[in-house]
């Protein structure tokens, strides 16, 4: 299942179409899909993603029974907001692909290395960002999202825990970010428009390995950052293993996984972001996000 935010409206999408879910299309939940029933089990589904996010396995249940025909809404790319607007716990991971470890002068870590972006950074997967005054970078990631509240669960049960995958751009001010000792990541990484995510929320059963998918970042078009998510030192269950051993996790929780090599800070000279850019993200079998940027004093 493919799920997203269009004009604000919660969508299941197939292709280029989208299917609203909101009001009284509740075929398929606890009645007889074949036959078209429209009885609900526990009424209406909502059309807010955080809720939906809570009740995760009714809304797949009555996803898979939508007819071709429910998708009569045309799916604009640029009408996309992020799959989940508001969640209430973005978690982070540092130099989790070896040859950014590398990169970056550090030997691969032992442990995750786990800060937060504030939620307020979030945003959807086209956006025009104001640039801080600093030095501006780029991090595209895989981005997982919590579909059940989970505690202590073990590794090789942790993939239950997600609703899907989506792809997530970390921005970074690395000015803020490294002042004082200890850093300040979290604020560094948390200015607005520093969270994009998108386009579409992918749950794990619509790819082949789940563990393993392409991810690409380019900027003005060349790509600088290329691996696969198979390289990542701490994956997806592992992470949410970990995580969850330590708190609860809540539906729509963000795990942005890290990022591979080829970060603007690490090459030679030092690269970063200017009001000139465009920044696109990508990830196999999610699809793309896509950023462009503006002085902080320009109104555009």
């Amino acid at each position: 299942m493919r799920f997203g935010v269009l004009d604000g409206r919660a969508v299941v999408i197939k292709g280029d179409r989208a299917a609203a879910v909101s009001g009284d299309r509740t075929a398929g939940i606890g009645g007889d899909r074949a036959a078209g029933s429209a009885r609900p089990s526990q009424g209406p589904l909502s059309g807010d993603p955080a809720v939906l996010l809570a009740d995760w396995p009714r809304l797949r249940d009555w996803a898979a029974g939508l007819p071709d025909e429910a998708y009569d809404i045309p799916v604009d790319p640029a009408a996309l907001g992020a799959p989940v607007p508001h969640p209430r716990q973005v978690f982070a991971v540092a130099l989790n692909y070896p040859p950014h470890a590398a990169e970056a002068g550090y030997t691969p870590p032992e442990e995750p290395l786990v800060f937060t972006k504030f939620p307020t950074c979030i945003t959807g997967p086209e956006t025009t960002v104001a640039l801080p005054p600093g030095k501006v970078d780029w991090e595209v990631e895989l981005v997982a999202v919590i579909g059940r509240e989970t505690y202590r669960v073990s590794e090789d049960r942790a993939w239950q825990s997600v609703a899907g995958l989506t792809v997530g751009q970390d921005l970074s001010e690395r000015v803020s970010q490294l002042r004082g000792k200890p850093a300040q990541f979290s604020l560094g990484k948390s200015f607005p428009g520093f969270g994009p995510i998108g386009p579409v929320l992918v749950t794990p059963d619509e790819f082949d390995d789940p563990d393993d998918l392409e991810i690409t970042g380019l900027l003005n078009g060349e790509v600088v950052q290329h691996d696969r998510t198979g390289s990542m030192i701490f994956p997806v269950p592992e992470l949410i293993a970990r995580l969850s051993a330590v708190l609860p996790l809540l539906p729509g929780d963000l795990v942005f996984t890290g990022t591979p090599a080829g970060v603007g800070n690490r090459m030679n000279p030092p690269r970063y972001l200017t009001a000139a850019d465009e920044l696109v993200s990508r990830v196999e079998g999610i699809g793309e996000i896509r950023q462009r940027f503006t002085a902080p004093d320009d109104d555009r």
